[in-house]
């Protein structure tokens, strides 16, 4: 669904980012077409998440001009309006690197969070819904609507009643676009959607965002490292390089830009040119990047069979039960996962070693989050309050 060259959602114009001396930005100037999923690459320290927070108002860029475009042919100046009117006026939605899902609250209540607005403005800012009067009752009728048809397109209604904390890790990713959705968008921001997915996962990110451009004619740019989402999705890719644009067009012309393989490689253009000449088969021994960066594959990922869960238990088995919803990270449901495979205490965590860690993320479904959140550590502080409290009695 490539749309017309002439019909830009948003125009960025020669912005620059400066913070103190260092040139984050550097004259950028591209388009994202209505209509189109643009990517916006480049290795780390890029500037990519910089001009994502330019165009959604959280810094103000030190010059240049940020045009949004919308359907009605109304046209917003987004470095001249604060952050959240770049939501509510202009209509520009996006996530972030690391997820910001409200992890105590359902995946229902998420959503409806996103849609407060509308609700507010329909309660007369308190006493329609104090009343229930027939408008904020037709509006949150509404808004609970959209939202379990959201749940539904991201194939996670029979969870809409459960802690999104308790999600795994790709579901979270896929619930915080859906809320972002929930604001009805029209250019939709994603700061690497697939960061921490698996092949699999990362699949069913590109079909997802593939349905919404088509559902809703919403646009789309993103920032991504994952070249076979990129390559797979993307109308048009926009590199950077220390702030720098240094390729602008269709997949196929980028990754085969020599700038672009040398800008991943570390090497001058001459060797980047010798390396888009070598023959896909011997790309793997030059550079893992360059060989997913030139080879697109799009086709369905057959999920290996799991092999059995082995979580570390004590030995003998404990005999007294933990709260292990304390720990920050562990809701109901994966409290239940753990106890299944007898692990009950925080004791039993507190001994968790790498492999241990490595076999309860695959088992929870998770991808780095325990070590993130530091289970072990706050499992050994539980631990220790526990024992000092039996002393003292």
């Amino acid at each position: 669904m490539t749309s017309n060259s002439s019909d830009a959602i948003l125009q960025v114009d020669h912005v620059s980012m400066i913070f103190g001396g260092l040139v984050a930005v550097n004259d950028l100037s591209f388009e994202a077409k209505r209509g189109d999923i643009t990517a916006l690459i480049g290795p780390n320290g890029a500037g990519k998440t910089t001009v994502f927070n330019c165009i959604t108002g959280f810094y103000k860029p030190t010059s240049g001009m940020m045009k949004m475009i919308r359907r009605d042919a109304k046209e917003f100046l987004l470095e001249r309006m604060p952050d959240f009117e770049v939501n509510r006026k202009a209509k520009v939605a996006r996530t972030f690197q690391n997820i910001r899902l409200f992890s105590g609250l359902t995946l229902l209540e998420n959503l409806l969070v996103a849609q407060h607005t509308p609700l507010m403005k329909a309660s007369g800012y308190t006493i329609g819904g104090l009343f229930n009067l027939p408008t904020y009752k037709q509006t949150e009728q509404a808004s609970m609507h959209k939202a379990r048809e959201w749940l539904e397109r991201i194939g996670l209604v029979d969870r809409a009643d459960r802690p999104a904390g308790d999600l795994p890790y790709g579901a979270q990713r896929r619930l915080e676009i859906a809320r972002a959705m929930c604001t009805d968008p029209e250019l939709l921001c994603l700061d690497e959607p697939a960061a921490g997915l698996n092949p699999r996962e990362s699949h069913e990110l590109n079909t997802l965002l593939k349905d919404i451009r088509r559902d809703t004619g919403t646009s789309i740019l993103l920032i991504e490292h994952d070249m076979s989402v990129v390559m797979g999705i993307s109308d048009h890719v926009v590199v950077l390089e220390y702030g720098t644009k240094i390729s602008d067009g269709n997949a196929d012309h980028v990754k085969n830009d020599p700038k672009v393989i040398a800008a991943y490689l570390g090497v001058d253009e001459e060797e980047a040119a010798a390396v888009v000449a070598t023959p896909l088969t011997e790309l793997p021994k030059l550079a893992p990047v360059v060989a997913q960066l030139v080879s697109t594959p799009d086709a369905p990922i057959k999920p290996a069979k799991p092999s059995p869960v082995v979580l570390p238990k004590a030995k003998p088995a404990p005999t007294q039960k933990d709260d292990l919803k304390r720990i920050k990270g562990i809701g109901p449901v994966n409290e239940r996962k753990l106890n299944k495979h007898g692990v009950t205490t925080f004791s039993q965590i507190a001994a968790w070693k790498k492999a241990d860690i490595v076999e309860a993320e695959r088992y929870l479904e998770f991808d780095g989050r325990i070590a993130r959140e530091d289970w072990v550590g706050q499992s050994r502080k539980f631990a220790r309050e526990a024992a000092s409290s039996k002393g003292r009695k």
